[in-house]
């Protein structure tokens, strides 16, 4: 018998991690493969109904609530915003079964994990740190995943199950999330960091030659490729990306900086993102003057 024979599988949070999971997961033997989302019962018509297109499209079966969805699961994979990583472990306490395991994939920092750990393991139930470490578009289920914490053997084989790629990292819960964070002020950093420079240079009509000199002290960086990719991110991410770098800063302000970059990189990416721009650019240039017109609007 397969490990994944009769479990139920459940989604808390349906959008573009749990779809880039769940159509390319070994789901064969699942009893189910369920999930909730908030936005699935919003008052907007228009969300609720763009959410829904996104469960039929991802293939997760919708739940009307989250005692419906977390009833009698076995495995949970949590993909919510990192700014709502925790509410989501604290609404999900009551409803889990001891013996469930609860995969936290939100970008969150160490303490904010072990304080979502604590409240799913006052009903004997399973957590697991789970730090996402690449986009999961294109990779989608060969995404690199640390795992950390005292179920995190177990919980890789589940992972590995499905056709997941995790692999446990020494330490406690809290142990992949400070890799994660810690990467993100690189990752995130450079995003903003790329997006103020080809800004200004749109701004001062300098943008060409700047990237052309960085081409040349970085030699196979391609950056203008690279910019219209960070420009791209940001638009379609910046408030997801801003919320996690959030997190970051309150990681760094526990580290003992208390006056760290990531915070306005934080303010940076929350800005772009709120523009709500339908970005279908390839061209950086365009994608710049597209998000200069609405700033300056």
């Amino acid at each position: 018998m397969s490990l994944l024979t009769g479990k139920k599988l459940v989604f808390l949070g349906v959008g573009e991690a749990a779809g880039a999971f769940s159509r390319s997961m070994n789901i064969a033997e699942l009893a189910s493969m369920s999930g909730f989302d908030i936005k699935s019962i919003s008052d907007d018509e228009q969300t609720r109904t763009s959410k829904q297109q996104d469960f039929q499209e991802y293939g997760i079966q919708s739940c009307r609530s989250l005692e419906e969805a977390l009833t009698d699961a076995d495995w949970v994979i949590s993909v919510v915003t990192a700014d709502q990583a925790q509410a989501a472990a604290r609404s999900a306490v009551s409803y889990l079964r001891p013996g469930a395991f609860f995969f936290d994939c939100n970008s969150c920092s160490p303490n904010t994990k072990k304080k979502s750990a604590g409240m799913i393991a006052e009903q004997d139930a399973c957590y697991v740190d789970v730090a996402v470490m690449a986009p999961v578009y294109p990779l989608r289920n060969k995404t690199p995943m640390l795992l950390s914490g005292p179920h995190a053997e177990e919980g890789a084989d589940i992972l590995t199950a499905l056709a997941l790629n995790p692999k446990v990292v020494a330490g406690d819960i809290g142990a992949s999330s400070s890799i994660k964070m810690i990467r993100s002020i690189m990752v995130k950093g450079m995003e903003a960091l790329t997006a103020e420079c080809v800004l200004a240079g749109r701004l001062a009509g300098v943008d060409e030659p700047v990237l052309e000199s960085l081409d040349l002290s970085y030699p196979g960086f391609d950056w203008k490729n690279k910019a219209a990719y960070n420009l791209e991110r940001m638009t379609l991410h910046g408030i997801r990306r801003a919320a996690e770098m959030q997190e970051v800063e309150l990681f760094l302000s526990e580290l003992g900086f208390n006056e760290s970059m990531s915070a306005n990189t934080a303010k940076l990416q929350q800005k772009i993102g709120q523009l709500r721009l339908q970005n279908t650019e390839t061209d950086y240039r365009k994608m710049a003057d597209l998000i200069l017109a609405k700033l300056f609007n």
